[in-house]
């Protein structure tokens, strides 16, 4: 049969998938959970961390919704150090593989550092009016919105336990809409904490499509499996979200208001600056944890470990800032614990399934060498 323009030949499609896994199958089984493990802690911690800070932020008097969108992004210069001193990548397997054009990488850049600023300011201008634990809990239903994008965009199979899973968190979110006693911040009125609502629901369902959209990248065009190629993905996306945000709090007007809101912050200008740069860092910290999970598992299992981080925080915010944890919101991180666990124990369903398929493929290769 003859090959067409559009049509790629089943050998090649099978060397560039070989290509794209070659690097995790030479990782023995502790060193692949070790950097699985190492990703899940910058994750979480960082994501913690910086919820944490983003609401220390608004309670001391910080108002720039555009300020909180840049420093999510900003920290990105602290990556070129582990980015120079990790040693030059050597691929055996280049032949199989054609590395993308300046133009397209350029490209997939552009639009997602788009996407990452438009979503950064949603995330701001939600916690500005949730307290910690409310926001955290919202950000939950962002599993549910990354299966569909999964199953539309990344051919992620629709199971009864993702089904289940999506339900759940769907019912989770929903409680705390409708909770009228849900802590929200001293002076947020009803109609602010719906608009909270609103757009750090919608902060998460652009996430969602952001991680898939990654995975994507990856596994179509960029198809390297470089740790390198992580942190150049993640550092190229903040510099362009970080411009728009700037273009934003210049537009907006709101950088005329930065020096009276340091002078007038509740525990002084040093601690407004400190409170910034740190947030900044832990920012980028959680990042290359979400990028390496998309690199060494998948969005889909990335989005997951956030929900954790997601179901600490509201733990964390009791004890820092004294948030209320009344009834309703503690059924709601009970509901989306359980949708997290339908969703973990399906991947690991698929995971041992794949790994099994991996073996067998491995076995018949060696069996027809011979």
């Amino acid at each position: 049969m003859e090959v067409t323009d559009n049509e790629e030949p089943i050998l090649n499609k099978f060397e560039n998938t070989v290509a794209l896994q070659s690097l995790l199958f030479k990782l023995q089984r502790w060193q692949w959970w070790l950097l699985v493990t190492i990703n899940i802690f910058f994750l979480i911690a960082g994501q913690s961390a910086a919820v944490l800070l983003g609401r220390f932020y608004y309670d001391q008097g910080g108002n720039s919704k555009w300020i909180a969108t840049v420093i999510q992004t900003a920290g990105f210069p602290i990556l070129f150090i582990p980015l120079f001193l990790l040693p030059s990548d050597k691929e055996p397997l280049a032949s199989y593989t054609s590395s993308p054009s300046v133009r397209t990488l350029a490209s997939i850049y552009l639009v997602l550092g788009v996407i990452i600023a438009g979503d950064n300011y949603l995330y701001s201008l939600g916690l500005s009016y949730l307290s910690a634990s409310t926001y955290s809990l919202i950000c939950a239903s962002q599993l549910a919105f990354n299966a569909v994008f999964s199953y539309f965009i990344n051919s992620q199979k629709f199971t009864a336990l993702i089904l289940n899973s999506v339900i759940i968190l769907s019912f989770s979110s929903a409680l705390i809409a409708v909770n009228d006693d849900s802590g929200g911040p001293s002076g947020v009125s009803k109609w602010k904490y719906f608009l909270g609502f609103l757009a750090t629901l919608g902060a998460s369902a652009i996430y969602s499509l952001l991680l898939s959209l990654m995975q994507l990248s990856f596994q179509k065009v960029i198809k390297k499996e470089t740790f390198s190629v992580v942190l150049e993905m993640q550092i190229f996306t903040s510099a362009v979200a970080t411009c728009v945000s700037v273009a934003g709090l210049f537009a907006s007007g709101e950088w005329k208001t930065l020096h009276g809101e340091m002078q007038s912050f509740g525990k002084g200008s040093v601690s407004y600056v400190l409170t910034l740069v740190w947030t900044a860092v832990t920012w980028q910290v959680c990042s290359v944890g979400v990028v390496g999970l998309i690199f060494v598992v998948s969005s889909l299992f990335s989005n997951v470990i956030s929900t954790v981080a997601l179901a600490v925080s509201p733990i964390a915010a009791v004890i820092v800032f004294h948030d209320k944890m009344n009834g309703v919101k503690i059924i709601a991180m009970l509901l989306a614990v359980w949708g997290f666990a339908s969703y973990t124990y399906q991947n690991y369903l698929d995971d041992s399934k794949l790994r099994k398929e991996r073996s067998n493929v491995t076995e018949t290769r060696n069996n027809s060498v011979c």
